[in-house]
């Protein structure tokens, strides 16, 4: 049961009904995520912003989903976690691989170290070393993309967080339990 619950459009203040009216236009459906931030339509354009923003940064979407994967696995965040399941199918992530994002494994090495990073990004509370950035900076990443990664980890500790306080309920089909491999 949600502590923070999601808003309804039709009796949702102007400014919220605004917000939520544009995202149910283009994505055709309003995740409870959405409608739980839209409470405070700061909150909701902050995030939509951020969220749209990073998208036209230089990081894939493919990349972008492995971190919410890997950040929101750390943070124990179901919702975050089923959303990105689902999201990452979209942007060509089979199943092996968004339960590979979630350990902060990959195939590929480049990704599989832009995962590491943004796993110590959360461990180590953006507190990392010298070794860490070398780490990614050695497997190909510009100064643009580190900022990126930790950008796109900020931005899914936000939602993770968000999720975690309001209780926001699923509405995407739960995430495979990871044990079950």
């Amino acid at each position: 049961m949600p502590r923070i619950n999601p808003i309804n459009e039709k009796t949702a203040t102007p400014d919220a009904a605004g917000i939520l009216g544009a995202v149910r236009q283009k994505l055709g459906t309003v995740p409870n995520l959405i409608s739980t931030m839209a409470n405070s339509p700061a909150v909701a354009r902050a995030y939509l912003g951020f969220s749209e923003d990073l998208s036209t940064g230089s990081l894939s979407l493919r990349l972008r989903e492995q971190i919410a994967l890997r950040v929101g696995e750390q943070n124990g965040c179901e919702y975050c976690v089923a959303a990105h399941t689902v999201l990452g199918k979209g942007a060509g992530l089979n199943q092996e691989e968004t339960r590979n994002a979630r350990m902060a494994l990959s195939g590929n090495k480049k990704e599989r170290v832009a995962l590491e990073f943004a796993s110590r990004v959360v461990h180590k509370r953006g507190k990392v070393s010298d070794e860490d950035v070398n780490m990614v900076r050695n497997a190909g990443y510009s100064d643009g993309e580190i900022n990126e990664i930790v950008a796109n980890v900020v931005l899914n500790i936000f939602t993770n967080y968000t999720n975690l306080v309001a209780g926001t309920e699923l509405d995407f089909p739960p995430a495979p339990d990871l044990a079950a491999a």
